[in-house]
């Protein structure tokens, strides 16, 4: 079996490498050939934490396994990701275990791949102002990936805590972008396209928030009862996610399947759109929505990477098991 340290992921794998594996296991997703388990993900009365398991299995590239972690939110103040698992990889034709991968960072490079992937196929192609709404760890990764598909000139963020917007400048920056922090009625007016990444359990988007051809990605609703955005809006706009099953459940399109107001069947699974099999934006006026819930394939797409490049450089641990 092979271990691949936390430690020697972010040597191993970038943007671009996490970008193609998300795309590709979308494609196999709405092609037939991949697919996700049922989602485990319980709190587990102890140190406030989230645990859970995602898994699923790829026929196309016979990625086999399961992401085990969960949300522990003091774990800022001991020094650690308040984010934490481990990717298990397993041999599709024997069942032995394969691997095990340290998944902190992976988790991260694959939930912005997801939302870049989105910006790729669904926003305009002259969109030039990013909206970032929400400044924890991850934004950061968002921020950096998003630009990669647009020329964006300009970001604008906003967050619960302003304290934190920090975080956004600083990216901002780094990437050569002049950033404003404003408030959700400016930044949803100017934004060409809007990343929220929090773990909000309310709306912070409104729909009179969101100017026409405005791209949404909806990163931070993964369980029952969180919510980024209002039910009118998600309403209002075309529906596209990375498994329809898990976006009508736990996703950000949960609330308005409950109430009644959107149909599974207005939900599109964006591999449709990378496979060609659906349109995705089909007008400059459109409000598109990707509600990124977050899939075990991801993360098994970029750990099967992270273990071949590990190998290739020599850096994979091999252990009898």
């Amino acid at each position: 079996m092979i271990i691949v340290p936390e430690k020697e992921i972010a040597g191993l794998i970038g943007r671009q490498e996490s970008f193609d594996a998300v795309e590709s296991v979308f494609a196999a997703m709405a092609g037939g050939a991949a697919y996700n388990f049922p989602v485990i993900r319980e709190a587990i009365g102890h140190a406030d934490a989230l645990y859970g398991f995602k898994s699923g299995f790829d026929r196309s590239s016979l990625a086999l396994g399961l992401k085990s972690g969960g949300y522990w939110p003091g774990n800022m103040a001991k020094g650690l990701t308040n984010h934490q698992s481990t990717v298990f990889l397993f041999d599709a034709d024997t069942g032995k275990a394969k691997a095990v991968v340290g998944g902190n960072l992976l988790t991260a490079l694959r939930t912005a791949a997801a939302s870049a992937v989105s910006i790729k196929h669904l926003a305009r192609k002259d969109a030039k102002v990013l909206g970032m709404i929400g400044a924890g760890h991850q934004s950061a990764f968002q921020m950096r990936a998003a630009v990669e598909q647009r020329d964006f000139e300009k970001v604008l963020g906003w967050n619960l805590h302003p304290e934190m917007l920090v975080r956004l400048e600083e990216t901002a920056n780094e990437l050569g972008l002049p950033y404003e922090s404003v408030d959700l009625a400016r930044l949803g007016a100017e934004a060409d396209v809007i990343i929220s990444i929090t773990s909000s359990f309310d709306p912070i988007l409104m729909e009179e928030h969101v100017s026409p051809g405005t791209h949404i990605a909806c990163m931070g609703t993964d369980t029952k009862g969180k919510q980024e955005v209002d039910v009118a809006l998600v309403a209002k706009a075309k529906l596209f996610t990375d498994e329809i099953a898990q976006s009508a459940t736990i996703g950000e399109c949960q609330h308005a399947v409950a109430s009644g107001i959107v149909s599974e069947d207005n939900i599109i699974e964006i591999g449709a759109v990378i496979n060609g099999n659906h349109p995705g934006r089909t007008s400059q006026s459109d409000i598109t929505l990707f509600d990124g819930t977050g899939v075990g394939l991801q993360d098994l797409a970029v750990a099967s990477a992270a273990v071949d490049l590990a190998i290739q450089k020599g850096v994979a641990i091999e252990v009898d098991f």
